[in-house]
């Protein structure tokens, strides 16, 4: 009798279900990396604004009120993931909060908006 040789129908599905169970619980880990990776980025550059924002106080005895006037550069993958905005206010002591709002698939990122005031206080601070 000649041996066959190759593989069944039966070892074939086998190894494509293998393949899927893997693929997913792999890719939800890896997204869910990415979105770390994204707010880390996000979290850089609030800090970067808050030390700019320390520097403008010394300078001029006031924060800025936009980004643009701190003449800090926000990296384009923080731009695409993440809106940030600076609230100033006007009371006998000068405050501000940088405020980064997830967009688009960084949305699903389980620590939702981040933001960082002139003390330093970060929220929420179990994701910084």
């Amino acid at each position: 009798m000649k041996k066959n040789r190759g593989f069944t129908l039966i070892e074939l599905m086998i190894t494509v279900a293998v393949i899927g169970i893997l693929a997913a619980v792999a890719y939800p880990a890896y997204l869910d990396q990415i979105r770390k990776s994204r707010r880390a980025e996000a979290q850089a550059a609030l800090m970067n604004i808050s030390a700019r924002q320390q520097q403008m106080l010394l300078d001029t005895r006031s924060y800025a009120t936009t980004v643009g006037a701190l003449n800090v550069t926000i990296p384009n993958t923080v731009q695409q993931t993440y809106a940030i905005t600076l609230s100033v206010g006007t009371a006998v002591v000068p405050t501000f909060t940088a405020l980064a709002t997830p967009s688009g698939s960084q949305a699903a990122d389980k620590c939702g908006a981040l933001s960082i005031d002139q003390v330093g206080t970060k929220s929420p601070s179990s994701c910084w």
